[in-house]
């Protein structure tokens, strides 16, 4: 089966602010708009609905779906249970192909080629799949020298560390961006991500773009294993290993960042530290890809960075059909997504993850695209 493009971004061309959204409630209620904003409140789940979701995926988000959107979930739709398994992205998507996944989570949407070319068991036959950001955090740079309280990297040494070009921490190039800084010879062990992700994906992304004349290693989503340093399994597994070997460096969601050190990331004329706002300045500078249908939702990310904005972002996605096979599974899936979207579930990612929740512009443009699931 190849899904048809019937449509493509161009008709949705706002492009969000992904400013940090302020709280809203949610609750038991129909799909609302303000007539202020124009925001979806979120197509509020009604309590109504019974039945079961299986979804893997990004480890990225484990944390807002696990202790956020799937709890929040529940709260008002009992008689549904929605389970999510932090696979990674790469598995994600492969079982979405293989339709063992009613939904997933991924740190990249699918690319054209990939829609063009796979079969997608749930959906209907020459449907379109819906994607959409559900998930904006920093990629972080996480180091272990108890040694150093702060310390401010570029995408040119950045590259050469996970090269291995650069081996130890006092390495003058390191020494150059960090004058006051007195850095230990301990030798650097860089840990990548071991699986298939996303978050690799956008990370190369960013130093190709960012340092192109050091990093000529490609932007796939399995880091290039000739490379050499340590490879981790998953998220936590990279905050595992950095945070065990003295001397270590990683890129992890920042989610999951919060006991390492973190580096200050080069922006414009300054070195940025991360945060969801300045992560989400990025983002709201970047276009939507062309050649998309509208229920594909998808953001082509400038990563060369802006003056005070944090230029390692991720957006991951969540994925689905437009159009389901099995109508009583459309239907979960458009109210699981709808709540997750919606302010509350926003609300509740943030207390969960610390991301930066979707704006107000986004919402409504994402909601859109949820609503015409079927």
């Amino acid at each position: 089966m190849k899904l048809s493009r019937v449509g493509t971004s161009v008709a949705m061309t706002a492009i969000a602010a992904l400013a940090l959204a302020g709280c809203a409630g949610g609750g038991d209620t129909a799909s609302t708009t303000d007539p202020a904003s124009g925001a979806t409140d979120g197509a509020a789940a009604s309590g109504s609905l019974s039945g079961e979701l299986n979804a893997t995926g990004a480890s990225s988000q484990e944390l807002a779906q696990l202790n956020g959107w799937v709890p929040g979930f529940k709260a008002v739709e009992a008689d549904v249970t929605v389970n999510y398994t932090a696979t990674g992205s790469g598995t994600g998507r492969d079982n979405f192909v293989a339709g063992t996944s009613d939904f997933i989570g991924s740190d990249r949407a699918f690319k054209l080629d990939e829609i063009e070319s796979e079969t997608f068991p749930l959906c209907a036959e020459g449907t379109d799949l819906v994607e959409f950001p559900a998930y904006i955090s920093p990629i972080a740079v996480a180091y272990n020298l108890p040694s150093v309280d702060a310390l401010n990297l570029d995408a040119t040494v950045i590259s050469q560390i996970f090269a291995g070009e650069i081996t130890t921490w006092n390495d003058p190039a390191i020494a150059e961006l960090n004058p006051d800084t007195e850095l230990p010879d301990t030798a650097i062990n860089a840990v990548h991500r071991g699986d298939a992700s996303g978050t690799t994906g956008n990370f190369l992304s960013y130093l190709e773009s960012a340092a192109p004349e050091a990093w000529t290693f490609g932007t796939e989503d399995e880091f290039p294993a000739d490379l050499g340093g340590e490879a981790a399994q998953q998220t936590a597994g990279v905050a595992a290993a950095i945070s065990a070997g003295e001397g270590s460096i990683g890129y992890l969601d920042a989610s999951q960042a919060a006991d390492l050190q973190v580096a200050a990331i080069k922006s414009g004329e300054g070195f940025v530290e991360y945060t969801p706002e300045a992560a989400a300045a990025v983002v709201a500078g970047s276009p939507l890809e062309e050649g998309r249908a509208e229920t594909d939702v998808v953001y082509d990310l400038d990563y060369t960075g802006v003056e005070g904005g944090y230029p390692i972002v991720l957006v991951s996605y969540l994925v689905g059909c437009h159009d389901y096979q099995d109508d009583a599974k459309a239907e979960l899936v458009k109210a699981y997504f709808s709540y997750v979207v919606s302010a509350e579930g926003q609300d509740a990612a943030v207390a969960a993850a610390q991301n930066a929740p979707l704006s107000d512009e986004l919402r409504t443009q994402v909601q859109t695209a949820i609503d015409a699931i079927q």
